[in-house]
C-alpha cells in the first residue's frame, strides 16, 4: 500500500473487558450508551460491518460487509489515552503508569512552585469543567496555579489566559514535564487554559497542549519515518508521542477540524502514514457523560467517511479504531473505561470479513508496517494477508 489513514477515535469502546472490573468498571459499553440515545446513524459504520464484530449485539449485522473487522483486547495495563497510543503505535506496556488519586506528593509541588514561581492550588482529582468553576475565581485572586489529576496518569495545570500568558502556561508544563520523571513519570503534563471571569462564564479554550512522557520503545512512527516514508500527525498524535517519529504535524481545533486536516493530506501525493486523533469524542461527550452529543459526533464523523472512502485511490488504505473506552452512560465516574475496541478497515484492495477478537492493539502497528514495506519489531503480528 502507499497510503494509510489511521484514525482513532479516542475512546469508542464497544464493551467490557474481562478485567474490566479490576480497573472499576462494571458492565460498562460507550457504543451501546450512544445507540441507546435513539439518535445514533451511522450507516457507512455498520456497511463496513461494525455490528458483525464479536460482543456488538446492539446494531444491526451487515449482510455484506464492506470491510475487514476485528474486535481488538488492549494487552497494556491501562486505560489511558498514553498507553492506549503508545500500543497502537507497537509498544505494550506492562505496567500502569502512576495515578495520583489523594493528589501529587509535596515535594513534586513544592518543586513546581520553585520553578515556576507561583503557588498552587487544588492537588485533588477534579472534572475539569468542575475545577475551573470551583477554584477559578480564586485564581484570579491570588495568581496561583489550578493543578488537578484524574483517574489517569496525568498532572493538569489549568490557567486564565487572560491572567496567565498561554506561552507562560506552556513553559510551566514543560518544567513539570521535567519533574515528573522516574517514579513519578506520568504519560502526560496537561496544559488547560481557559477563559471568563466568574463561576458562571468560566469555559475551556481550544489552546490546550499535551507534553507527553516518550514511549519507552521504538514505535511504527519512528521505524516509518527511518525508512523514509512519510509520518502525518493529525490532533493530539504528535503530543502523545512527545514530538517523535513524525515528520510533520498539524493540530486540531474539533473533530471535524481534525477531518478537514485530514482531507488536506488526503490530496497530496504523499507515501506513508497519515495517523490522526479524533479527541472531541473523549474530552467533550465521554467524560462529560453526554451519551447525545458522543452519538451527534459519531454520526458526524460516518458522514465525512461516506464520502471521504470514494475519493480514495487503489493503493490507499483507512483504518479505524480507538484507544480505551470512556462510557457516556456509565455514572459511576467520569473517567475512561476499559473497553474493548473496534477495527475497521476499509478501501478498494481490502477483502471484507470479521477477524475475531485479537489480543493486541499492537496488531495495527506490525500491519501498518508489513503494509508499507518497514521492517519493525513489536509484540503485535501483521494481518496484513487476511485483510487484502
Amino acid at each position: 500500500m502507499k497510503r494509510i489513514f489511521l484514525i482513532v477515535l479516542d475512546s469508542f469502546g464497544i464493551g467490557a473487558m474481562p478485567d474490566s472490573e479490576q480497573f472499576g468498571d462494571v458492565g460498562v459499553n460507550t457504543l451501546r450508551s450512544c445507540q441507546a440515545t435513539g439518535i445514533l446513524h451511522i450507516p457507512n459504520m455498520i456497511a463496513a460491518g461494525l455490528g458483525c464484530i464479536d460482543g456488538v449485539d446492539c446494531l444491526p449485522k451487515a449482510d455484506a460487509p464492506t470491510g475487514a473487522v476485528a474486535r481488538l483486547r488492549e494487552a497494556s495495563m491501562g486505560k489511558d489515552t498514553t498507553i492506549g497510543h503508545w500500543e497502537i503505535g507497537g509498544v505494550v506496556s506492562p505496567k500502569p503508569l502512576p495515578t495520583y488519586p489523594q493528589g501529587f506528593p509535596r515535594e513534586i509541588l513544592e518543586e513546581f512552585e520553585r520553578q515556576t514561581g507561583r503557588g498552587w492550588l487544588c492537588n485533588l482529582p477534579y472534572s475539569g469543567t468542575e475545577v475551573i468553576r470551583d477554584y477559578g475565581e480564586e485564581q484570579l485572586k491570588t495568581g496561583k496555579w489550578i493543578v488537578y489529576t484524574s483517574a489517569d496518569s496525568v498532572f493538569q495545570v489549568a490557567a486564565q489566559e487572560e491572567l496567565i500568558p498561554l506561552e507562560e502556561l506552556y513553559d510551566a508544563c514543560r518544567k513539570a514535564r521535567t519533574i515528573l520523571s522516574g517514579e513519578h513519570g506520568v504519560g502526560r503534563v496537561i496544559a488547560r487554559p481557559y477563559v471568563g471571569t466568574t463561576a458562571e462564564t468560566f469555559r475551556r479554550t481550544a489552546n490546550r497542549h499535551d507534553f507527553s512522557l516518550e514511549p519507552p520503545a521504538e514505535t511504527m512512527l519512528d521505524a516509518i519515518s527511518r525508512a523514509g516514508l512519510d509520518t502525518l500527525a493529525v490532533g493530539k498524535i504528535h503530543d502523545i508521542f512527545a514530538g517523535r517519529g513524525d515528520t510533520e504535524h498539524v493540530y486540531n481545533q474539533s473533530n471535524l477540524d481534525g477531518l478537514h486536516h485530514t482531507e488536506d493530506y488526503a490530496a497530496r501525493n504523499f507515501h506513508g502514514l497519515c495517523f490522526v486523533n479524533l479527541v472531541d469524542f473523549d474530552m467533550l461527550y465521554g467524560h462529560r457523560r453526554d451519551a447525545v452529543g458522543y452519538a451527534k459526533a459519531l454520526n458526524e464523523f460516518d458522514a465525512w467517511l461516506g464520502a471521504f472512502l470514494p475519493t480514495l485511490g487503489q493503493e490507499d488504505l483507512v483504518m479505524i479504531t480507538a484507544d480505551h473506552g470512556c462510557d457516556p452512560g456509565y455514572t459511576a465516574t467520569t473517567d475512561h473505561t476499559r473497553e474493548y475496541v473496534p477495527l475497521l478497515v476499509l478501501g478498494k484492495a481490502v477483502r471484507p470479513g470479521n477477524l475475531g477478537t485479537l489480543d493486541s492493539f499492537a496488531h495495527i502497528a506490525a500491519t501498518v508496517t508489513d503494509l508499507l514495506g518497514v521492517d519493525f519489531q513489536t509484540p503485535g503480528r501483521s494481518i496484513a494477508d487476511r485483510i487484502l
